[in-house]
């Protein structure tokens, strides 16, 4: 199933298609800021500001580690470095976007800013030590994994004890079968969209204690509706999810507004904790 994933996700030249959507759009490199690349590495609902928001809940603190799951080109890593001044790590099953978050982060001269780093791997057996980072994110990711009770163990592994696991993910809904393509999947092959109450339980059996939790699928009807909006009115930007996705990102947005619309899907954010003594 991993490797239907990574056919999925698969972008050769990533780095050289976002280069040339740059140029297009009047964004020299020598200038370049993590935000000029938004619309391409924050693919998630809310984008940014919804990251921002729901880090904040959590209450983590300068220099403290976080690994970002599932990170894709690094968009969210890279934020949470910048915004937070956190130790963050991006780990991701493809291979091309890891290439490619390496080469953006270093045209966003980050490299050698605060600590960030990425590595190849998969979230079922990742290449960290037990007890290493005080926090994990997980952004719109777990609708691809379809061991999510390996998954959620891992994470809790690689937490240090009292760390926080934030998650903003996709939920099944009560209404019909969701319009697809979305960006986690052209068809139900590699979509395993989990309802809430059976991924709060299973985070509960892997060890982990809520703490908070938030429906945001009202917000995402709002954010897409936007999104959409602008993009009809102002026409889609040079640097857009079609440099990874290809003609299919154009059906995103509309089929992610209606499937929130419509309960097809909803949106959550929580925030779990790992005890702080080990059972």
């Amino acid at each position: 199933m991993e490797e239907r994933v990574k056919h999925h996700y698969a972008c050769p030249d990533l780095a050289d298609a976002i280069r040339n959507g740059l140029e297009t759009a009047g964004k020299p490199l020598a200038d370049l800021k993590p935000r000029d690349l938004a619309p391409v590495d924050q693919l998630h609902t809310g984008g940014p500001k919804a990251t921002i928001d729901l880090v904040k809940k959590a209450g983590l603190t300068e220099a403290q580690t976080i690994l970002d799951v599932g990170c894709g080109i690094g968009g969210t890593t890279r934020l949470l470095a910048q915004q937070f001044h956190l130790k963050a790590t991006g780990i991701d099953i493809t291979p091309d976007f890891i290439s490619a978050a390496r080469t953006l982060t270093q045209w966003c001269k980050m490299a050698q800013g605060p600590a960030i780093e990425f590595h190849q791997g998969s979230v079922l057996n990742m290449p960290f030590s037990d007890d290493h980072f005080d926090a994990v994110i997980c952004q719109h990711i777990l609708m691809n994994i379809e061991d999510k009770p390996k998954a959620l163990a891992e994470c809790h592994r690689v937490l240090k004890p009292g760390g926080t696991i934030i998650l903003h993910e996709i939920t099944d809904g009560p209404g019909p079968d969701p319009l697809m393509p979305v960006p986690w999947g052209s068809d139900p092959a590699t979509s395993f969209v989990p309802k809430w109450e059976g991924l709060q339980t299973q985070l509960e059996d892997a060890g982990f204690n809520l703490i908070h939790f938030s429906d945001e699928t009202q917000n995402a009807v709002t954010w897409w509706h936007k999104v959409n909006t602008i993009h009809t009115t102002k026409g889609i930007p040079p640097v857009n999810t079609s440099l990874i996705f290809g003609p299919m990102a154009k059906q995103f947005g509309p089929n992610l507004e209606k499937n929130f619309s419509t309960g097809a899907i909803g949106c959550i954010e929580a925030i779990f904790t790992k005890p702080d003594v080990k059972a």
